[in-house]
């Protein structure tokens, strides 16, 4: 049986990425399919290399009872290219620069995470970095839209 295997990316992998893989985790495990998805995350610098997720993000998914505190920081690497089927950069500036460095003939394992929830009519998962505590919720709650569609398109396309 072959595993889906999704890295979600955005640029410093310590707050949107890091909640995007702890919500689709959530999603994956509610599901009764994490056999089925490998699912990480990562980022297109590698600022924060092996640090956790930023404390508001984590208090925010812990709101909603999802936990980020197990994960750790880390720069995309050239092997996610052929690793991972679903690459779901959070904003426009992290594709563009997924798109730059991904190797010929990957293009197509590269998505603007924001696609798989349409209805919410936003491009970019907004960066909470500099924000106030709302941006943080704003975030959980574009990805959260976004996680759904997202696993809503893998069982449609790859799980029946």
């Amino acid at each position: 049986m072959q595993r889906i295997k999704v890295l979600f990316v955005c640029l410093g992998n310590i707050c949107r990425s890091p909640t995007a893989e702890g919500v689709f985790r959530a999603l994956v495990e509610e599901q009764g399919l994490s056999d089925r998805i490998e699912i990480d995350s990562a980022g297109t610098s590698g600022w924060h290399e092996n640090e956790p997720p930023d404390s508001r993000s984590q208090e925010e998914a812990v709101r909603h009872g999802v936990d980020l505190s197990g994960q750790r920081s880390r720069a995309v690497v050239p092997g996610d290219f052929q690793r991972f089927d679903y690459i779901c950069a959070m904003d426009s500036a992290n594709l563009k620069e997924l798109k730059r460095t991904c190797p010929r003939g990957q293009e197509k394992r590269i998505y603007c995470f924001t696609a798989f929830a349409p209805e919410l009519k936003v491009q970019d998962v907004p960066d909470p970095y500099y924000g106030g505590e709302r941006g943080f919720e704003r975030v959980y709650d574009i990805v959260e839209a976004s996680a759904q569609g997202l696993l809503a398109a893998i069982e449609r396309d790859h799980l029946r």
